[in-house]
């Protein structure tokens, strides 16, 4: 009787070439998210892959990764594929019922810390639209005596934020809520920070993420400050006198987002930051 043939093995190598180019149409960053996703697969880091080319794969292990790649073939973004993603340096859990947390957004975030670390005495946060929790938990992992209440109108999205707060020890000063908006929950706030739905709903079907990311979190109304208005009026009596307020948009409402600043906060301070492709991004009013 003879020997049943051994299956052929593979090695890393081979199955990040696979994989780069299984995926070269589906994304600009092929290598990249080949290594990603198989990292993620072995449980290893990509630096780790990077360095043993030649390790080879177990047969568990192949077929994680092959089951792992054919989601992503099959049109889910990779970040809910993996369950998690980076952002502002921490690892956050991501399921399809939270937005993907997105670079622009840690322009929010450095701008927040900024203005706590030269008001001490300013500890109270809101993040409203909060999606995985991803602002509300950045700043309370890099500004130690900071309470966060994150508010969120979607439960599965309030359930993801709860966890990542749990995942970074951060329990205790991440207060996460059912709410809409701001209603209903107590204030004033030292700091309000939003990234609210801002896509006006013609534009919206026309964004590759459509079909992939939750409509809730990307849907602004018709003019794309439907959210973004209501917070606006809320925050008249939320946002702590001397207080700061800041707001994520779509780069084609600044004009729009200044009428409304200037209609709610006409004795704020307004200013617009622009994003690394100099569009204008963020919003901040000083009250």
């Amino acid at each position: 009787m003879g020997t049943p043939p051994t299956p052929q093995t593979l090695t890393i190598d081979a199955a990040l070439q696979a994989g780069r180019q299984r995926m070269s149409g589906l994304s600009e960053s092929a290598g990249l998210d080949a290594q990603v996703l198989l990292a993620h697969a072995l449980g290893k880091e990509r630096s780790w892959l990077l360095a043993h080319p030649e390790a080879t794969i177990s047969a568990v292990q192949a077929a994680a990764w092959e089951e792992m790649l054919g989601r992503v073939e099959a049109g889910e973004a990779l970040p809910y594929v993996l369950g998690e993603w980076e952002f502002f340096g921490l690892k956050l859990r991501v399921t399809p019922e939270t937005l993907i947390p997105r670079p622009e957004t840690e322009l929010l975030v450095e701008a927040a810390l900024e203005w706590l670390k030269a008001h001490p005495g300013r500890r109270r946060a809101a993040d409203v639209g909060t999606g995985s929790g991803c602002i509300a938990v950045a700043l309370a992992a890099n500004m130690p005596d900071l309470q966060v209440t994150a508010s969120d109108i979607s439960a599965e999205a309030t359930q993801v934020a709860a966890e990542n707060a749990r995942r970074h020890k951060l329990e205790q000063r991440v207060r996460v809520l059912q709410a809409d908006l701001l209603d209903g929950v107590e204030g004033p706030f030292d700091l309000i920070s939003a990234n609210l739905p801002y896509i006006p709903s013609e534009r919206v079907k026309d964004l590759d993420v459509y079909a992939r990311e939750p409509h809730i979190a990307l849907d602004g109304g018709a003019d794309g400050l439907v959210f973004i208005r209501g917070l606006m009026q809320q925050a008249q009596s939320k946002l702590a006198a001397g207080g700061l307020l800041l707001a994520e948009i779509d780069p084609e409402l600044a004009h729009g987002m200044r009428a409304l600043a200037q209609e709610y906060f006409a004795a704020g301070q307004l200013s617009i930051r622009a994003d690394l492709a100099g569009g204008p991004r963020l919003v901040i009013i000083a009250k």
